[in-house]
């Protein structure tokens, strides 16, 4: 049992040992708000984007693909994406806090926290498998958050934001990266080792830099009590990965699959659902209050569940 614990400890308590770091450097001044925003830009737009096009163009996609893992994280995060929007939703009775309560109850941060759990739990030989996964569940999460804060809005303004978020989506860094990556790797086409290489060592700042300003991002004074963010919190770190990680379980996931599944889905909230929340006219102070509070209590929660998966012999 306490083997279990410690593996579990190894793999979340670097993360968030950046993490507080970042929250600490922000305290005593050695970073601020234009650095983590200008440090997440670049994650964004540049060295993320390097991380999966180099991993993308590297895999072998017709071998050996994760098309069970996928296939059913597709399925799943679509229909727990309907009960949250379609049944737990419209009980809220603020209508600017539905369609944020359900984009911060189903939205991860896989392409941050994730990859970096993955990371830390199986080493590199899961970082194709995760970038996979990233690359088609990143764009489903897109268009479920256009389609949840849409429908939970004045009309006119939900139509009038409903074409921009799809366009922003289209130009999105993480998805062209992901398509040109998949795009090349099926041709065939050889990628120069010099260009490789460049993109490799952008990806390895991708994590450590990611971390920091995540960590100086969290708005610890924009967080407010209330009832969506308990909602939105505990679905997010509790019901949405046990349920989907159960249902892994039942079609027979395991090893490194179901923990790459499992630790993908647990993950804290996407800090892109703020800005979307706040383009959107919602309400981006809850959106803000979520991401603070499932970030800081993920390492809880995924410390057990990685305990959990481990004394059971599933990963």
């Amino acid at each position: 049992m306490l083997a279990d614990f410690h593996f579990a400890l190894l793999i979340t308590a670097p993360i968030f040992c950046i993490l507080g770091l970042g929250i600490l450097f922000k305290r005593i001044g050695w970073v601020n708000e234009e650095f983590a925003k200008m440090g997440s830009d670049l994650v964004f737009k540049v060295t993320l984007p390097c991380l999966l096009f180099v991993k993308l163009v590297k895999t072998d996609f017709s071998n050996g693909l994760p098309l069970i893992l996928i296939g059913y994280a597709l399925i799943a995060t679509i229909l727990l994406f309907l009960i949250l929007d379609r049944v737990v939703a419209p009980r809220l009775h603020q209508v600017s806090d539905r369609g944020v309560f359900v984009q911060g109850a189903f939205r991860s941060n896989m392409g941050i926290i994730g990859l970096a759990y993955c990371l830390s739990a199986f080493g590199e030989s899961a970082v194709t498998t995760a970038s996979i996964y990233l690359a088609v569940i990143t764009i489903l999460f897109n268009v479920l958050a256009v389609i949840t804060l849409s429908r939970h809005q004045d009309g006119n303004i939900g139509q009038r934001n409903f074409g921009k978020l799809l366009a922003g989506i289209a130009k999105n860094p993480l998805i062209l990266s992901i398509s040109a990556g998949i795009i090349i790797s099926l041709s065939g086409l050889q990628v120069s080792d010099i260009l490789l290489d460049t993109g490799g060592y952008f990806a390895q700042m991708t994590l450590p830099l990611a971390l920091l300003c995540a960590g100086a991002s969290i708005r610890l004074h924009e967080f407010q009590a209330s009832r969506p963010l308990y909602w939105a919190t505990s679905g997010k770190l509790l019901f949405v990965p046990l349920l989907i990680t159960l249902g892994g379980v039942a079609i027979g996931l395991h090893g490194e699959s179901l923990g790459v599944l499992y630790l993908m889905s647990t993950s804290p909230t996407a800090a892109a659902s703020y800005p979307m929340a706040q383009a959107m006219k919602a309400n981006h102070h809850l959106a803000a209050a979520i991401i603070a509070a499932t970030t800081l209590g993920s390492m809880l929660s995924t410390t057990f569940g990685i305990f959990l998966l481990r004394s059971f012999a599933l990963i």
